[in-house]
C-alpha cells in the first residue's frame, strides 16, 4: 500500500513561487461534488432509501459509467461515457483513496507539465484507459466507473519525471511498518501488482485491474515521448533532498 505525502519543504517553496496547481484542485472538487450530489454518498434525501436508493445508485451507474457491450454501438452518448466515468465513484473509499493520489501526484506533474497539457493529459489518458478496457471486455454489461485509469496515468508520468523522489508505502510482508522508498521502486511494484491482478481474473465492479495498467503505460509513455519539452531547466525543489511526493 502507497501512502504518500507532502514535504513541508516543497509546499512551502510552491508557495513561495505563487505556482499552484488548479487543475488538479479542480478535478479533485469536482470529483467530490458529483459524489456528494449523487445517490452513492447517501447525504441526499431525494433519492430515498432501501430500494429505491439502490435503484437510483444502478440508474447512476448505467447513464454515466462505460458500459463495454453498448460503448462501440456508435453512438455519442455512450462514446462520452468514458469521460463522464471519470469523475463518478462507487463509494467513500473509492472515492478518497484516489483524490488522495491525485493531490499528491498530480500536483507535482502539474507543476512540471503546466495546467492546459496536464488537463488534457489526464482526460486524454483516461479515456484511453476506460476504452481499452472496453475492447478487452467487449461483452460486459457491468458499468465502469472512477477516475482510477487517469490517475495511474498520473503514477506512469511521475515515474518517469520524478523517479527519484521519496514515497512513504506501507509493505503488508514488513508487517505494515512505514518504509520511505524512491518512486522508481514503489511505482514499479505497484504496476506488478496491478498486472497480477489483472491476470487473476480479479476484474469486477470498481476494481478495473486492466484499466489500471493502460492508463500508467500511457503516461510513462507520454512523459518518456516528451521528455524533452518536460525536462526542467532550474533544480527542482520538490525532487530535492527528503522531499516526497
Amino acid at each position: 500500500m502507497i501512502v504518500p505525502r507532502f514535504s513541508p519543504l516543497r509546499t512551502a517553496a510552491l508557495r513561495l513561487a505563487g505556482r499552484g496547481a488548479p487543475v488538479t484542485y479542480g478535478l479533485i472538487a469536482l470529483c467530490a461534488v458529483v459524489f456528494l450530489l449523487g445517490p452513492v454518498s447517501g447525504l441526499v434525501p431525494a433519492y430515498g432509501t432501501g430500494e429505491q436508493v439502490l435503484a437510483a445508485q444502478y440508474a447512476y451507474y448505467d447513464r454515466w459509467g462505460v458500459i463495454p457491450a453498448e460503448l462501440f454501438r456508435g453512438r455519442a452518448k455512450e462514446a462520452l461515457t468514458p469521460l463522464t466515468a471519470l469523475f463518478v465513484h462507487g463509494g467513500w473509499l473509492h472515492l478518497l483513496g484516489n483524490l488522495l493520489f491525485l493531490h499528491v501526484f498530480g500536483t507535482m506533474l502539474e507543476q512540471r507539465m503546466g495546467p492546459v497539457r496536464y488537463l488534457l493529459f489526464y482526460l486524454g489518458c483516461g479515456y484511453l484507459a476506460l476504452l481499452g478496457y472496453a475492447a478487452a471486455f467487449a461483452g460486459s454489461a457491468q458499468p465502469l466507473v472512477g477516475a482510477s485509469g487517469a490517475i495511474s496515468a498520473v503514477l506512469g508520468a511521475f515515474l518517469h519525471l520524478f523517479p527519484g523522489a521519496r514515497v512513504t508505502t506501507v509493505l503488508p510482508f514488513l508487517l505494515f511498518l512505514p518504509v520511505r522508498l524512491p518512486a522508481w521502486v514503489v511505482l514499479p511494484f505497484w504496476a506488478a501488482l496491478q498486472w497480477a491482478a489483472a491476470r487473476g481474473g480479479g476484474e469486477g465492479p470498481g476494481v478495473a485491474y486492466l484499466a489500471h495498467l493502460i492508463g500508467f503505460a500511457l503516461g510513462f509513455l507520454y512523459a518518456w515521448s516528451r521528455s524533452g519539452s518536460l525536462r526542467v531547466r532550474t533544480p527542482a525543489t520538490a525532487t530535492e533532498g527528503d522531499s516526497q511526493p
